[in-house]
């Protein structure tokens, strides 16, 4: 049994939780479900019997290409193989459902997210992606320097966010509202610094932050900023104002969750510089009301049944030998001419025989996260700037919530809102709690954090189904960038080819499509397969 008050502190924090505590946890006859990763499944591909089961005399299916793992990268990497041609592949995917950290969910009301939620709409160097959201029919034209113009349907719908502070809503993610000149002039010196970097080229052209990484700068001038804490970096200019470090805060829990004192100044500039444009203003966001999931079943959907769900795969050779359990426990061996490894890298060194005992980059740190969606009846009072579609909480540990319904211009009525939580502290025992915890415990945390900024929000929810992510996404810490380059883990082993965010070391939908395009491209130059390339 988690005590309550200890829970809710380690999570909210020891005010909030004083607060919490004193108002009732939501009713017993609250519904909801814990879902998350399959965590027996998982936790086989460690076990000695599993790899006693895969050791045998199998049957042998032959398969010219197999992809292993059926999230965003493993998918875009099927993407790339059927415009090449290639039918002969399969992708098999460890859970019941594509799409990894990526996926969404459905009710009656309407889709909503159980993770990651837009993509800023691409620039020219996003070559691939830009070429899938044209087939996807996301593409109304091109600006003079290739930027893709990018349907209005899709594009994130005002108001996009707004900020609460103690009982208002303020427009956007900066806290104006009782700001010293002091704090504002900081916040001008702070956007001078990124708009800065936003113009910044190397002697070969690059970019010093852009997506995808593969098209980045790696001048040392830029990679100096892997070597030191955002943290560290801000203090170096004086920035010191408390609302110009909880923002940068916020941006480094809201994609990595890590807290600016964990962050590296490369992955702190990284977020807010490779999100503009040429004008050095913040690209707008393409979203859908169940995030990214929209992308991740519109490219599932392609595959059809070349897409294997339920399948562990305990082995992979060098000579692209598989060793395989379907959902009902039969083993079997796959022999393909090239195998697409698009697992994360911790997943990786469990199955793959040459990775198996290797030292590994210190790099590969992974975060946590929780996120539960709330089904409310009715939308509940509101006191400031209208309901937007990112709602955030400035005294809040947590990431706020995404409204499902905004984006399909829903303004009233039932709706669906996606309360995120990233996992930003270290060490054992927080783990634990995240593991231990029940769905009620989470329910508990999601609804204390909530409660306060709306009236009758207690008497308008019907339902809230929590999900976990216990290893959800690489983390760039202080070096990671560095040490990734160092590495060298997109490197083909045999007749291996890999590809995840994880070897980008920042976990975007934008980085694990390019890394499954890279590798498809790498399997039909293998196999001799005349296309040109998109990246």
């Amino acid at each position: 049994m988690i005590d309550r008050r200890d829970f809710l502190t380690t999570f909210l924090g020891a005010t909030a939780s004083a607060v919490a505590c004193k108002r009732a946890p939501p009713s017993p006859n609250l519904v909801g479900e814990l879902g998350g990763a399959n965590f027996e499944r998982g936790h086989r591909l460690r076990e000695p019997e599993l790899r006693a089961k895969l050791a045998g005399p199998l049957p042998v299916e032959k398969v010219r290409v197999a992809i292993v793992g059926g999230g965003p990268a493993g998918l875009s990497a099927a993407w790339r193989l059927l415009r090449a041609g290639v039918r002969d592949f399969v992708i098999l995917e460890l859970e019941d459902v594509a799409g990894g950290t990526s996926r969404g969910g459905e009710s009656a009301v309407s889709r909503y997210p159980l993770g990651a939620h837009y993509v800023p709409v691409p620039g020219p160097e996003a070559r691939a992606l830009i070429t899938l959201f044209d087939e996807l029919g996301l593409v109304e034209g091109r600006e003079p320097d290739g930027t893709p113009i990018i349907a209005e349907q899709v594009l994130c719908r005002a108001p996009e966010e707004r900020l609460f502070y103690r009982g208002t809503w303020y427009e956007g993610l900066y806290l104006h509202a009782g700001a010293s000149p002091r704090d504002l002039a900081q916040f001008r010196a702070f956007k001078k610094e990124l708009a800065k970097w936003n113009k910044w080229r190397d002697p070969k052209g690059r970019h010093a932050f852009v997506i995808p990484l593969s098209r980045a700068s790696d001048d040392p001038e830029v990679l100096a900023l892997d070597a030191m804490s955002m943290d560290a970096w801000m203090r170096a200019r004086g920035f010191d104002s408390p609302r110009l470090r909880w923002l940068v805060d916020y941006g480094c829990r809201d994609d990595y969750a890590l807290s600016l004192e964990q962050a590296s100044a490369w992955a702190g500039l990284f977020y807010f510089v490779s999100r503009m444009g040429a004008d050095s203003q913040s690209a707008e966001l393409i979203t859908w009301p169940d995030g990214n999931g929209e992308l991740v079943r519109r490219l599932a959907g392609s595959v059809g049944d070349r897409l294997r769900t339920g399948m562990t795969v305990g082995q992979i050779d060098d000579d692209g030998t598989l060793g395989v359990l379907d959902r009902d426990g039969v083993a079997k061996r796959i022999s393909a001419e090239r195998v697409i490894v698009a697992l994360p890298r911790f997943v990786a060194r469990n199955v793959v025989t040459s990775l198996r005992g290797r030292e590994e980059s210190a790099a590969f740190d992974y975060g946590a996260w929780v996120v539960a969606n709330l089904h409310l009846r009715d939308r509940p009072t509101s006191y400031g700037v209208p309901f937007a579609w990112d709602n955030v909480l400035y005294e809040s540990k947590s990431l706020g919530y995404v409204v499902a319904t905004h984006q399909a211009g829903r303004d009233h009525g039932p709706t669906v809102w996606t309360w995120y939580y990233a996992i930003a502290e270290d060490g054992k025992p927080t783990r634990e709690k995240l593991l231990k915890a029940t769905h009620r415990d989470w329910a508990d945390v999601a609804y204390s954090d909530l409660a306060p900024t709306h009236r009758e929000f207690a008497t308008l929810v019907d339902r809230i189904d929590v999900f976990r992510w216990g290893h959800a996404m690489t983390r760039p810490r202080v070096g990671a960038r560095v040490a990734l380059a160092k590495a060298s883990p997109a490197t083909a082993i045999g007749k291996l080819h890999f590809a995840h965010t994880d070897l980008s070391g920042v976990a975007l939908f934008e980085e694990a499509h390019d890394h499954g395009v890279r590798a498809a491209e790498e399997v039909l130059a293998a196999l001799e397969i005349a296309s040109p390339t998109i990246r």
